[in-house]
């Protein structure tokens, strides 16, 4: 008869999680920071004598018309926009408070279309950071003004 406690469900009755791999690394430091693969080394290889020509029959594609390659040059010449100067009316912030009508300004330009998502997004991001900065000030003078009357 076999005893239940020394019969177990795998190989490995020992769990390694998190770490399954002892610490340091025997293999070397790895690939250099910088160096590239095998296969990006060949195909440049075999394109070196062609860019001119591949460049030259996409060009030629592109005014015949053929959209993709259209968008292969264009996208090469005029990458897209990552992002775009913002510019609508926001009411001064100086107390927290004042957060309250900056979003609904925000919001507004979101609903008139003045705004996208993103952008709209993005500026109620700054305008939290702005509030954490206005709310320190604001409680690093509380503080200063305790200490000062506590010290009397």
């Amino acid at each position: 008869m076999i005893e239940r406690s020394t019969v177990t469900a795998s190989k490995n009755a020992k769990k390694t999680r998190g770490r399954p791999f002892e610490p340091g690394n025997q293999g070397g430091p790895g690939r250099p920071e910088g160096s590239r693969n095998r296969a990006s080394i060949a195909a440049d290889a075999l394109a070196q004598g062609e860019l001119d020509g591949i460049l030259r029959a996409v060009l030629d594609k592109a005014k015949e018309g053929d959209l993709k390659a259209a968008d292969i040059v264009l996208s090469r010449i005029w990458p897209a926009r990552k992002g775009r100067p913002v510019t609508f009316t926001l009411p001064k912030v100086v107390r927290p408070a004042d957060i309250v009508a900056a979003v609904g300004a925000i919001a507004e330009a979101m609903t008139d279309g003045t705004l996208t998502p993103e952008e709209g997004h993005t500026v109620v991001s700054v305008l939290e950071v702005q509030r954490r900065a206005v709310e320190t000030a604001d409680l690093e003078r509380r503080i200063t003004a305790l200490e000062g009357t506590a010290k009397r």
